[in-house]
């Protein structure tokens, strides 16, 4: 879960939420043993030379795959009372599929309506990291995402599209390379006004829906 502390200015201007998502701590020696009883499940010898340290090495890469970075969440006054869609496309996103402990990777595409505040544009990336760095499936990650912008943020609407290809679907099972997965997540008017919908798929190169 994010556990999200408020910071920064109180005279109503630039304000920052301090985001960290507490997750259970990783028992890396625990991981790493885990690691080398699945190489002798699998016929494999850990203390083979090529594969003396690849237990330490999947550990590692496991622990990075699956801690976000804490970050501000940086906040301003819409003074200038702008009222158009703020869209930001082709943001890398990487996860895990929690049914294989397999990658899926694409872009996503984060858009929304602004109220009394914007947000700085690189934290739709931030927030984006926040839920992707998890054992995960791609329709909660969208949602996970819409609903924190559209309860932190308080805009007017909120979009995200995520494209992303599958390793558990290219590598095994149907092994369909290439194969794309679309999801989408929306909010207020761009749930409930066909016109801005329209522009929002429109503008993330999906289409309309």
């Amino acid at each position: 879960m994010s556990t999200p502390q408020w910071t920064g200015a109180a005279d109503g201007r630039a304000i920052a939420l301090r985001v960290v998502r507490e997750r259970g701590a990783i028992d890396a020696p625990a991981a790493e043993r885990a690691v080398a009883d699945l190489l002798r499940a699998l016929g494999k010898d850990p203390a083979e030379p090529h594969l003396a340290d690849t237990p330490r090495r999947v550990a590692d890469a496991y622990a990075e795959l699956l801690t976000g970075r804490q970050f501000d969440l940086t906040t301003f006054p819409n003074d200038e009372g702008y009222n158009e869609l703020v869209l930001a496309t082709g943001l890398p996103v990487q996860s895990l599929c929690e049914h294989h402990l397999l990658p899926f990777s694409g872009v996503a595409h984060i858009g929304y309506l602004p109220d009394d505040r914007i947000l700085g544009l690189s934290k739709l990336a931030r927030v984006l990291e926040l839920f992707a760095r998890d054992l995960q499936v791609q329709e909660r990650l969208t949602q996970q995402v819409a609903d924190w912008l559209q309860e932190h943020l308080a805009p007017r609407g909120v979009g995200v599209v995520i494209e992303a290809e599958h390793l558990c679907m290219s590598l095994r099972g149907v092994r369909a390379p290439g194969a794309r997965t679309i999801t989408s997540a929306l909010h207020g008017l761009l749930r409930d006004d066909g016109r801005s919908r329209q522009e929002f798929f429109a503008l993330a190169g999906t289409g309309s829906r």
